[in-house]
């Protein structure tokens, strides 16, 4: 069962437990190491954390032409999703919700819950140790034809279909969210939640 859900909806949520939402997620080997580190690791949510933490992503998709939208992010230097740090917040919707508005200048996302993938990888930032993104993705959709600004992390966003990403060089774990995100959106639009 999926629900939809606004910023709005999200600012008002207390008391979140990123175990509950991670247990939602999809079953893989990712979801039970990512709960394992979550039951050593009090403090997973800091971006301190080593040798890694939580952070939360966004499958943004325009729902009417079932474009997904990926910026090019500059540190990384790769083409990604939205999504960041959990920063201590334990609602990692709401994570990846404020990610997704902050980094793609969109008014009015929509956040589909539950969480559609999990994936755990490494990443190794400029003037940073390398560590571990465990990462709680969930798909969002953006109003029809909805044009991005972007913010400092990017240096472009381009929305584009599944077919686009082996120009961009995406790797296997984005075309698994891309195409979890896209059976998910055939699903909600079957049931009549959009």
């Amino acid at each position: 069962m999926y629900s939809l859900l606004s910023q709005k909806d999200l600012v008002s949520r207390n008391g979140m437990n990123p175990i509950a939402a991670i247990n939602a997620a999809p079953d893989s080997p990712e979801k039970k190491r990512v709960l394992e580190v979550c039951q050593h690791d009090l403090d997973i949510l800091d971006r301190r954390s080593r040798p890694g933490h939580l952070t939360a992503s966004a499958l943004v998709i325009d729902p009417v032409n079932r474009n997904i939208l990926l910026l090019y992010h500059k540190k990384l230097k790769k083409w990604l999703q939205p999504g960041g740090h959990a920063d201590g917040d334990g609602d990692l919707a709401r994570v990846a919700l404020r990610e997704a508005t902050e980094e793609t200048g969109i008014v009015g996302l929509l956040l589909v819950e539950p969480p559609i993938d999990l994936d755990v990888h490494k990443v190794s930032p400029p003037n940073e140790d390398s560590h571990q993104h465990y990462d709680l993705r969930y798909l969002i959709l953006a109003p029809s034809k909805a044009d991005p600004v972007g913010n400092s992390e990017s240096e472009k966003l381009r929305w584009v279909s599944v077919s686009d990403f082996s120009d961009m060089q995406a790797d296997t774990s984005l075309y698994r969210l891309a195409n979890r995100g896209l059976r998910v959106l055939a699903d909600i639009s079957i049931n009549g939640l959009i």
